[in-house]
């Protein structure tokens, strides 16, 4: 029924957004979260191959963190995302600060929303550190890792009531982990720096030589008169036209297509004496467990390994019963502006799932969106955060995201957050939302 569904005659663009935050306050300091954490290899030289992962990891990476450790790691963002060069990583704090236990899975609540940290082995996850602007997507993420077993610690809000959790205060837990700010990328370190200071000192030394030929002993001269020069007037920078966030966001039709592509290579997976769990995906990625019964090590290594799949990240828990891998995925930029009011899309969007069967959830949210940072004293002040609304959904179905495609890319607007696959009962859920003017 649903492969048939169509919508309305009229076609339209989609589009996606981010659903976290990037950034917290705690005790009056700044902390970014929501990094993309990959293992280093080349602890050497480590900016090279930082610097070369950026580019083929995440479009418009240009600051990194790293992260000390049994098992060292970098973080990378983009300055454009609204992240800060000198600001201190929150998942390299913490998970330092907890290294007594080189697993974990926690929430913690936060000014702006429900910070989540995943660390398996020393590595944060790639999707593990994640600052969720709703508390429902901080609790699913953080349930969803539950059924994970061999944790060393299982940290929530009191308030949520999960058995064998305990609530900690990231104030006191802050002090004693490591402080580590992001750097920019491209900066000036090493062979590169030392290059530069050489040919200052050259052209320093190469100044004064001229100096003193040029100046100390050359004969004196007739002063020359030198007519008066009308200054310049410097006009005021303009204002940069707003960029909406549906004006440059990824492709929903593409991460419904990238998600179904890696849940059906990921479920394919199948050691011996091995079982597996969920999968979930984001906008730039996918994640599955595996959890062993009497399996072997080696036996799912060469599973993964023979594949033939992309890993961006996996891991195995101390005691060698789980297994967690995850890859990436890159979907384009595009734009689709919203075309109906809030009343209208609700209307839309029920009688669409009613006339197929199919139960949804609809909820309003504000997105919210902070200005550029002056960059000059001739631009105008700095203007205040902004706000947009959408119309956020969820809803669980049998039918996979291919055949969901068609239908939910007609909307104008349209923002995919989350896909998640039960392998126990061949259910999907979808959750996203629909920017609306």
């Amino acid at each position: 029924m649903l492969e048939n569904a169509k919508l309305y005659d009229k076609d339209y663009d989609s589009n996606a957004t981010r659903s976290w935050g990037t950034s917290t306050v705690i005790a009056g300091v700044t902390y970014s979260t929501g990094l993309f954490w990959q293992p280093l290899q080349n602890k050497d030289d480590p900016y090279t191959e930082i610097e070369e992962s950026s580019e083929s990891v995440q479009e418009g990476a240009d600051l990194f963190v790293i992260k000390p450790g049994k098992t060292v790691q970098f973080g990378i963002c983009a300055s454009g995302d609204g992240y800060k060069k000198g600001t201190q990583s929150l998942a390299v704090t913490v998970s330092t600060a907890l290294s007594e236990k080189s697993s974990f899975v926690a929430v913690f609540k936060v000014d702006n929303g429900w910070w989540y940290c995943c660390v398996r082995n020393d590595i944060i996850l790639s999707d593990g550190d994640m600052l969720f602007l709703k508390e429902d997507d901080a609790k699913e993420q953080f349930m969803s890792m539950m059924t994970v077993p061999d944790w060393g610690r299982r940290i929530a809000p009191a308030d949520w009531n999960i058995p064998d959790t305990e609530d900690l205060q990231l104030e006191g837990i802050l002090s004693s982990g490591v402080k580590a700010k992001l750097q920019k990328i491209k900066a000036l370190r090493g062979p590169k720096l030392y290059a530069i200071i050489a040919l200052s000192a050259v052209v320093s030394f190469w100044i004064l030589s001229s100096f003193v030929t040029d100046v100390l002993l050359a004969p004196k001269r007739a002063p020359i008169v030198i007519a008066p020069v009308k200054p310049k007037i410097m006009k005021p920078v303009k204002k940069a036209p707003e960029i909406k966030p549906w004006e440059k966001i990824k492709d929903p039709e593409q991460i419904l297509s990238y998600c179904y592509r890696d849940v059906m290579l990921f479920v394919k997976i199948m050691p011996p004496g091995w079982e597996i769990g969920g999968v979930n995906c984001g906008e730039n990625g996918a994640t599955a467990s595996w959890s062993r019964n009497i399996g072997r090590i080696s036996w799912i290594d060469k599973a993964l390994n023979e594949s033939k799949m992309s890993f961006s990240a996996r891991s195995i828990s101390a005691d060698g019963n789980t297994l967690i891998a995850s890859t990436y995925y890159k979907p384009v930029l595009i734009k689709s502006p919203p075309v109906y009011t809030e009343i209208e899309l609700k209307n839309i969007v029920n009688d669409l799932f009613q006339s197929l069967s199919q139960p949804i959830s609809l909820t309003d949210t504000t997105v919210v969106v902070e200005p550029p940072k002056k960059t000059s004293r001739f631009q105008e002040s700095e203007e205040e955060a902004k706000e947009y609304r959408t119309v956020s959904f969820t809803f669980s179905a049998p039918q996979n995201p291919l055949v969901w495609q068609d239908i939910l890319t007609k909307f104008s607007g349209l923002v995919m957050y989350t896909i998640k696959y039960d392998t126990r009962t061949s259910m999907w859920t979808y959750e996203g939302a629909i920017y609306v003017i």
